[in-house]
């Protein structure tokens, strides 16, 4: 029995030789050992097996996400908001790669309600649950084994998955609104309601007395757009997967973005974008008269560094708090600081923070709209009283749309230093941001924040009604994807408008915005005030970038301002017009009696002409002018 039972042992010992050498074979280890130690021979690198552990490296299976951790963390200002973790499985080992912290959509409510705070809180606290439910259950499993680099995989899976939780939604509301009808027509309900109507019809008769007054009624307010509950576990997942893509690769997030922008050929150079750097709030929420200031902004002239330029703004910050509290000797009154990191003073007058802004720079021999130039963010969709038609700009002063783009005129025409206005108007006042842009837009470049859409809204329809105006401020929250962003950037550059990265209300310490801005060739960026430390962080970030690339010798210096001349381009376009040969109507069917440009209301895309597309060449982008 014993010689047997040695030579069954040999036998599976034999077997088991030449099932490792087939292995070893099969996977070429021999010969990619035997690589390796004739290289490494040569080199006689100090740190051996480190030598050997880089060598082999090459040959490993590529990092997949194994685990995602959701968390509820508190943004800036205390908010709640989330966290994103995202694991890999490394070389057969599960590591963490990365974490982002993505901020909220909402505004913060100032001079609110307590019942407008509470319910913004409850909204807040929901959405920030059901996002972690999503993060840490069903996303958990769908992301899984998924590598970080292949993003358009992962925003497409992401995409699929927002579109199902808003039909589920929709569904849900249905079925609510079908039992709420049901509950309403019960009989003995219908004479209290009937009884009741006569008063509440007498009650509209004279409300719409009351409007009739206006002199020309404007065009009621659009519905917000609706924010799915959770949809903040989209947006925080496609940038975590996007970080983690570039961590795997030792890559800067800002050239991975770069490289997914353009197509995997990184341009020779990269821009870093110009911050609008806000100084002053004097809007609603200021104890003066003034509410049209909601930010007034320094940006530093093209020819300086982010490091000189920033440099510069801080020695005006210190002269605008010298001259805002003179007596007071120190450091700065905290209380003084808003949240979005600037000083908070009240005027009285449209000019008052503008001559403020004047002294400062003279009482360092600086002047304005040459070694630093004014932005300004009117905000005007808060401004608005409705029951009257008309903004209010100063407590008591009241404008209608038409009067606002004539006051913006003769603003900027005295301080032509101005060289950007944030939503001067409502995006419902179409007409009046086609006068203003017309009127000063060779000048001044009119952005549109609060005015323009949301980025997936764009991507989907590029043909969405957006008021003409000079460019856009990006915000990267709820379902937004890095896919949308990167999409939305190419779509501005080709119809020469500028993107601008902008920050929420509610900023956390994540500095990834930066990184954005800068891989997608974003003109500005507007962080805030050099205070407060969730805003410095990004300042610094920026600051980081530049050094880094100068380093490399890939930092290209930033190009002179470029206006649109709108007015000259709509005289073109009509001139282009009608130069065209008349078009026989009987040519075209039933459908075309009317002329084509007229019959399409929405601009081609997001540009600044008056030309239309037609269903036969909207899709086209080589067909835009």
């Amino acid at each position: 029995m014993e010689p047997g039972g040695e030579r069954e042992l040999r036998r599976h010992l034999l077997e088991l030789r030449h099932q490792a050498a087939e292995y070893y074979r099969s996977n070429e280890v021999p010969q990619r050992l035997e690589e390796a130690l004739n290289a490494t021979f040569y080199v006689r690198p100090a740190d051996l097996y480190g030598h050997l552990a880089n060598y082999f490296s090459k040959f490993s299976k590529p990092p997949v996400i194994c685990k995602l951790i959701g968390r509820k963390v508190l943004d800036g200002v205390g908010r709640p908001t989330l966290e994103v973790e995202i694991f890999c499985t490394v070389k057969n080992h599960e590591k963490s790669i990365c974490s982002i912290v993505v901020s909220s959509h909402s505004e913060i409510l100032e001079n609110a309600s307590p019942e407008a705070i509470d319910a913004d809180e409850k909204e807040r606290n929901d959405s920030i649950n059901r996002a972690l439910e999503w993060v840490n259950g069903s996303l958990n499993e769908m992301l899984r084994d998924l590598q970080p680099a292949d993003q358009c995989k992962v925003d497409e899976l992401l995409g699929e998955y927002f579109a199902k939780k808003v039909e589920e939604e929709k569904e849900r509301k249905e079925i609510e609104r079908e039992e709420q009808e049901a509950a309403i027509s019960a009989p003995a309900c219908v004479p209290a309601l009937s009884a009741v109507t006569p008063s509440g019809k007498k009650k509209g008769v004279k409300l719409g007395k009351k409007c009739s007054v206006a002199e020309k009624p404007i065009p009621p307010a659009e519905p917000i757009e609706p924010v799915l509950c959770g949809s903040i576990a989209i947006g925080g997942l496609s940038l975590a997967v996007a970080k983690t893509g570039a961590t795997i690769n030792n890559t800067p997030l800002y050239l991975h973005l770069a490289l997914m922008k353009h197509d995997q050929d990184l341009p020779k150079e990269l821009t870093v974008p110009l911050p609008m750097v806000t100084l002053l709030s004097c809007g609603k929420s200021s104890s003066g008269k003034l509410k049209l200031m909601k930010e007034v902004m320094l940006i530093p002239p093209t020819e300086l560094t982010v490091k000189q330029g920033t440099e510069r703004l801080l020695e005006i910050q210190k002269q605008m708090m010298r001259l805002l509290d003179p007596v007071v000797k120190g450091p700065p009154v905290l209380k003084r600081i808003s949240h979005l990191g600037c000083l908070i003073t009240g005027c009285e007058s449209l000019e008052q923070p503008l001559i403020l802004m004047q002294t400062a720079c003279r009482n360092l021999g600086l002047e304005l709209g040459i070694d630093v130039h004014l932005a300004i963010n009117c905000a005007a969709h808060e401004l608005m009283d409705y029951t009257k038609g008309k903004y209010e700009i100063l407590t008591g002063t009241l404008k209608s749309p038409d009067e606002m783009v004539d006051m913006y005129v003769d603003l900027i025409n005295k301080y032509p230093s101005i060289i950007a206005l944030v939503d001067p108007l409502r995006k419902e006042d179409g007409q009046q941001w086609s006068n203003i842009c017309n009127a000063v837009g060779s000048r001044c470049y009119l952005i549109a924040e609060d005015a323009a859409k949301s980025i997936s809204k764009l991507v989907e329809d590029q043909n969405i009604n957006v008021p003409k105006c000079s460019g856009l401020i990006i915000k990267y929250t709820n379902q937004t994807k890095i896919s949308d962003l990167t999409e939305l950037t190419r779509l501005l550059d080709g119809q020469k408008h500028i993107a601008i990265l902008g920050s929420p209300a509610g900023e956390s310490s994540d500095d990834s915005l930066v990184d954005l801005a800068v891989g997608l060739g974003a003109r500005f960026i507007k962080l805030g005030g050099l205070s407060r430390g969730e805003r410095v962080t990004k300042y610094n970030r920026l600051l980081a970038i530049e050094e880094e690339l100068a380093k490399n010798g890939t930092l290209r210096l930033g190009e002179n301002h470029e206006f649109v001349d709108f007015a000259e381009e709509a005289q073109t376009a009509e001139e282009l017009l009608n130069a065209l040969p008349p078009i026989e109507q009987d040519s075209w069917p039933s459908q075309h009696s009317q002329p084509l440009l007229a019959q399409d209301q929405n601009p081609v895309s997001l540009r600044g002409s008056t030309l239309h597309l037609n269903e036969a060449t909207k899709m086209d982008p080589s067909l835009f002018p």
